[in-house]
């Protein structure tokens, strides 16, 4: 346990593990407890926030290319797939927490925000907690089709894919409408602004995400 973890109060941060999970239910009620932004409210809920990043970017790993054809190829064939999403999920969350919350730091202080870089970080994690939710749909994917959910061309393409998509797309929404809400409760603005901000926020991630592919082709 980190030396912050420590200093953090037991029973606050007992109570941010709740309010996780009430995101989906009680967006406004949980985002206004990131109005504080003392170092002390950050600690408290810093284990909770760690959570839901690494289950997102196990959320996001496996909607990757990647993902989706890690079976093809046979230098993997010695590698546990649960081993290899840990640690590639683990890796994502990381990255999408420090990266996209920068960006949407970036955003909001266009947009005349003064809150922190911290507190754009865990804006960004509440809002994607339906992301998280959305490994509910791997249980049912495994039961489907097994490991040909790692294959490319295997019993998962067609029309039994595209039902997935579809509910993997309305997860991704719904965690967009989450961040609206949450830059609305945060930082008060209205509803004109804050879809603006959020707008902003999709375009330079959409433009980061180019820039990467153009650089990684």
């Amino acid at each position: 346990m980190s030396i912050q973890a420590e200093r953090a109060h037991p029973d606050k941060a007992r109570a941010w593990w709740k309010r996780v999970l009430l995101v989906p239910q009680a967006p406004r009620a949980v985002f206004a407890e990131l109005r504080d932004d003392t170092r002390e409210a950050a600690e408290d809920r810093q284990d909770a926030i760690a959570a839901v990043a690494f289950l997102v970017g196990v959320a996001l790993t496996l909607l990757s290319s990647q993902a989706s054809s890690f079976a093809d190829d046979p230098a993997r064939a010695g590698i546990v797939i649960p081993v290899w999403l840990f640690i590639a999920g683990l890796f994502v969350g990381l990255v999408n927490y420090w990266l996209a919350g920068g960006v949407l730091h970036l955003a909001l202080n266009w947009l005349g925000a003064k809150g922190s870089y911290r507190q754009a970080r865990h804006l960004l994690a509440l809002a994607a907690v339906p992301l998280a939710l959305s490994l509910v749909l791997l249980p049912v994917r495994l039961a489907l089709y097994g490991g040909d959910i790692f294959r490319s061309g295997g019993a998962d393409a067609g029309s039994g894919a595209h039902a997935f998509t579809v509910l993997e797309a309305g997860f991704g929404l719904w965690s967009l409408v989450l961040l609206a809400i949450g830059i609305r409760v945060v930082e008060g603005w209205g509803w004109p602004r804050t879809v603006g901000a959020v707008a902003l926020f999709a375009g330079l991630v959409a433009v980061a995400d180019l820039a990467l592919s153009l650089l990684g082709g």
